[in-house]
């Protein structure tokens, strides 16, 4: 049996976009990049459907989503901070009383 084999998607990119030129076949394509025509098929299908997603405002959303993200943990890390300096000012306090436990 055959070991598969995972392409990165810079390789998939590339013959998906020599697919979507047609300048050649499927199975000259799958010859050149020795990968089934049907392999090849796919990668141009989801090539195709996914093409409209570079266009729209989804990594506008992800970027919004980002930014709305990073300002929720900087607020986390303020309070936490606060948080950090009051039981440091408290225990210091403890021990500077001159009580021992």
């Amino acid at each position: 049996m055959a070991k598969r084999r995972n392409h990165s998607a810079d390789f998939k990119a590339k013959v998906a976009l020599e697919a979507l030129r047609e300048e050649l076949t499927l199975p000259e394509l799958a010859k050149k990049y020795d990968v089934h025509p049907n392999q090849i098929s796919t990668w141009k299908k989801k090539a195709l459907a996914n093409m409209a997603d570079i266009f729209s405002s989804k990594q506008e959303k992800q970027k919004d989503n980002h930014e709305a993200e990073v300002k929720e943990l900087h607020a986390k890390i303020g309070e936490l901070t606060v948080e950090v300096d009051f039981l440091d000012r408290a225990f210091k306090c403890s021990l500077g009383s001159g009580g021992r436990r």
